[in-house]
């Protein structure tokens, strides 16, 4: 079980509005066990890539995220060091791995293009 840090409502509110975007829940889900890059996210997510990067920059202000940079590309995985860690795995640990908005976004998932 994962230690839960306590924190004020303040924080707790915060990540809760960050992560309660479904794209967003759903990149953290996905990165939880890998890590993915944002030309990845554009195709599971459909969507473009300046939107990829705004969800990432959320997600990076409140430390969420791991950055491994491979020349100019970024990957990104979950920040287990981060200090609403222990919240968002709880959340994560909720959804189920047969959810279809998971799946659909798995099934797009390309090799890396970058």
């Amino acid at each position: 079980m994962v230690n839960m840090q306590k924190q004020d409502t303040t924080d707790v509110v915060a990540c809760l509005k960050v992560i309660s975007d479904p794209t967003r829940l759903l990149m953290l889900k996905l990165i939880e066990n890998n890590e993915y890059c944002v030309c990845q996210f554009v195709d599971m997510f459909e969507t473009s890539q300046p939107a990829i990067s705004q969800h990432i920059r959320k997600l990076k202000q409140l430390d969420l995220l791991n950055e491994n940079r491979k020349g100019q590309w970024r990957h990104y995985s979950l920040n287990d060091k981060s200090s609403h860690f222990s919240l968002v795995k709880a959340v994560l640990d909720q959804l189920d791995h047969d959810d279809p908005s998971l799946k659909e976004a798995l099934k797009k998932v390309q090799p890396v293009k970058c």
